[in-house]
């Protein structure tokens, strides 16, 4: 009995090995196909391998549905890591900037806190407050103190949307001295491992400027907007079985409405990445292309102006005579293509 055992534990560390084997080498050949060079992809192995993660927190590593495309900002963001920087991504909407998050826990190999901003933000909720529990009052561990001290990514999304006296907390956290001071409590440290990446978008109601001494501890990353061949990638690879014709169609849709926005004839709320594949994926389930670009992304609109205008290049996109056949190819189950389209049903 104590051999088997024996050879069960054995054979669960082999397969154990064979899995984070598959993840490595996923992660490799993506950032070779990304253009990255080898030198910066040893660089992130050793990284990877430099610092363990606690199996508590394993499941907080990302899996990014479909990682980041671009090589320039996403080597970037690389260096920084490596260098031991904290980053604040800058950009408008559809830029990637929470992919790009994602992307990067998953490639080194850390846990990722998302910690969402607003106007009521407060120190109390970033590193922790009092609670009581087991007949004594304790700590309750906020996401940036966990960020700390399991040596994760904390991601402050839409950080200038909180006041600058909250974020103000996180001023020796972000620069060289790396530590939290807890009142009440000792000071911790940060891991080694651990950085912060802030997400940003201008403009947008109820931000605000951030001051100088936070915007100091980060490296800014303006991310770039999408143009005709990333948008057209990103489709391809979520939908591999979609016709060329709808491919161009779809992404010359995106990109119309962009340039609206960007000559402010519309706003930006249709601007939707995540709207626009969520509708594509409607159409796999019979409903007409017409009206899935229509609760994908034009109904994000509320002023009748503006939805009369998007629609308006939405019909001179997609044919109101389409429907799921002339979005999707029939494949064979022979074909490459075939296990990914059934992958991206979901």
């Amino acid at each position: 009995m104590r051999n088997h055992f024996h050879d069960v534990l054995c054979l669960s560390e082999v397969k154990g090995m064979d899995i984070n084997m598959n993840k490595e080498n996923h992660i490799q050949n993506y950032l070779q196909e990304q253009g990255i060079s080898q030198e910066l992809i040893s660089q992130v192995e050793e990284f990877r391998k430099m610092y363990e993660v606690d199996p508590l927190v394993e499941e907080r590593i990302a899996d990014p549905e479909m990682p980041f495309y671009g090589k320039d900002t996403l080597e970037i963001a690389i260096t920084a890591i490596l260098q031991g920087e904290n980053l604040l991504l800058s950009g408008g909407k559809a830029t990637g900037k929470n992919v790009l998050c994602e992307t990067l826990s998953w490639i080194f190999g850390r846990p990722a806190y998302d910690i969402s901003f607003h106007v009521n933000t407060d120190s109390a909720s970033l590193i922790g407050t009092d609670t009581f529990r087991n007949n004594e009052v304790q700590l309750r561990k906020g996401p940036v103190y966990q960020c700390a001290e399991f040596g994760g990514f904390g991601i402050l999304d839409e950080i200038n949307m909180a006041k600058n006296d909250a974020v103000s907390v996180l001023h020796a956290t972000l620069d060289h001295r790396r530590r939290i001071d807890v009142p009440g409590y000792n000071r911790i440290l940060l891991h080694p491992a651990a950085r912060f990446i802030g997400t940003m978008n201008q403009g947008y109601a109820g931000t605000r400027e951030l001051n100088e001494a936070l915007v100091s501890r980060f490296l800014v990353v303006d991310m770039p907007k999408l143009d005709e061949e990333t948008l057209t990638f990103l489709l391809r690879k979520r939908f591999p079985d979609m016709k060329q014709e709808a491919l161009t169609q779809f992404a010359g849709l995106f990109l119309d409405l962009q340039r609206k926005a960007d000559n402010g004839e519309i706003s930006t709320k249709s601007l939707d990445l995540r709207g626009l594949i969520a509708g594509i994926k409607t159409i796999r389930s019979g409903l007409s292309p017409a009206k899935a670009v229509r609760i994908g992304i034009l109904n994000k609109s509320f002023d009748a102006f503006e939805k009369e205008i998007q629609e308006d290049v939405a019909n001179t996109r997609i044919p109101r005579s389409w429907t799921r056949a002339d979005v999707f190819e029939l494949l064979p189950a022979s074909d490459p293509r075939f296990d990914s389209a059934k992958l991206n049903q979901g």
